[in-house]
């Protein structure tokens, strides 16, 4: 039977754990066999650069906070090793930036994935690793917004620019009688 000391400080990891994963609007599991220190490092330095938080975690306690977020869902691929990266305000990021290395690693694979409460296969996480960031989204909507007024005022200064070269004639024509 474990301590109480150590019953309390799994308590507290599967506390920070939901609450971890209440704060994330998205997030990724990933099968982080065989993967190189050196590798590691680099994969971490990247999604840290990203705001992304990636964490080795044991099954049990993420099954437990999982399902206390009402994600109980992922229980079935808690097996093996397993890695968590969440993401509070980017929904691609994680997706994005372990999908591109999965693509190159024989042996880290995405297991599953979350966003907005609902869990993804392995198969909607890649789905959601090629959409643009939200960045890239709101500069096409801004650019879809901006495109009829830049057409508007092309056909105002067409309009103006007939007009002066009329007037132009016009006086032209004046000025050689």
């Amino acid at each position: 039977m474990p301590s109480e000391k150590i019953l309390e400080q799994k308590k507290q990891i599967v506390s920070d754990l939901t609450e971890q994963l209440k704060g994330a609007c998205a997030g990724v599991l990933v099968n982080y066999k065989g993967i190189s220190v050196a590798d590691d490092t680099k994969l971490r330095k990247e999604l840290r650069e990203a705001g992304v938080s990636y964490s080795v975690v044991k099954n049990t306690l993420l099954k437990r906070a999982a399902g206390e977020v009402g994600l109980s869902d992922l229980d079935s691929v808690l097996e093996g090793t397993t890695a968590l990266a969440v993401s509070p305000d980017d929904y691609t990021a994680a997706a994005r930036i372990l999908s591109n290395y999965a693509k190159d690693s024989k042996t880290f694979e995405i297991k599953a994935g979350f966003a907005e409460g609902k869990v993804l296969s392995a198969a909607e996480v890649d789905d959601l690793a090629k959409l643009p960031s939200k960045e890239v989204l709101i500069a096409k909507v801004l650019g879809g917004f901006n495109a009829p007024i830049s057409g508007f005022v092309g056909v105002l200064n067409a309009t103006l620019t007939g007009l002066v070269v009329a007037l132009n004639a016009i006086s032209e024509k004046k000025a050689a009688e």
